[in-house]
């Protein structure tokens, strides 16, 4: 073989040689560069079966505290209605109680003030007894000061007398015992009084016994 087919053999060995091209480039059907697609930044990362599993549990845990922390808001406002409640209806129990106790003092005052009434009315009566008899007299004005001073006692609790003679019969606070005849001006007005009456704070511990006038007609007159 000469030195000329050594050549051309060389050659196609060069030829059959084809050494590999790693082009990244990417074209598309016309052979024109088509740009890469660019990596995303923000990109989230793939995460694992148990981080899903983790944060799945922690959203359930925390979504089970916020609602026991709902609940516990609840039961909190209800005991403070409920203790409201409570102190409202203890405080009226108390007030109540604190009132029936009052009434049950002033009704035990009242009914003992009845009682002493008719000791005044004795003494006074010995007073009016004794006017006639002059040798009574010290008795009498012993008597009088005894009578003055049980009518102070009364009058420093809150007893009062009712005002009678002159005044208007007034049936809640006269009895009539008698009528007089009378002129026009005294025409149902109480003329004398026989045991006065007393009230007690707003409530009348006995009426006054009272003489009330009757003006006469002109017809019975003539």
């Amino acid at each position: 073989m000469s030195e000329t087919d050594h050549l051309i053999e060389d050659h196609k060995d060069t030829e059959e040689i084809k050494i590999p091209v790693n082009d990244k480039r990417r074209f598309n059907d016309l052979g024109e560069r088509v740009a890469e697609d660019p990596k995303p930044v923000n990109a989230e990362p793939v995460r694992s079966q148990k981080e899903v599993e983790l944060e799945t549990k922690l959203k359930a845990e925390v979504e089970r505290r916020e609602a026991a922390e709902a609940k516990l808001v609840g039961v909190q406002a209800k005991f403070d209605e409920a203790k409201s409640g409570l102190e409202k209806e203890t405080a009226e129990m108390r007030a109540r109680l604190m009132k029936t106790l009052e009434d049950r003092a002033s009704q035990s005052k009242f009914n003992f003030l009845v009682t002493l009434l008719p000791v005044l009315d004795n003494l006074n009566l010995a007073v009016a007894a004794s006017e006639a008899d002059p040798s009574l007299d010290n008795l009498r004005e012993g008597v009088r000061g005894t009578a003055r001073s049980f009518e102070h006692a009364l009058a420093s609790v809150g007893v009062e007398p009712v005002l009678s003679t002159g005044t208007l019969f007034d049936p809640e606070l006269h009895e009539a015992v008698d009528m007089v005849a009378v002129d026009a001006d005294m025409d149902g007005k109480v003329v004398k009084e026989y045991s006065r009456g007393y009230r007690f704070g707003d409530r009348l511990l006995r009426p006054a016994r009272v003489q009330v006038g009757k003006a006469l007609s002109q017809s019975a007159v003539e």
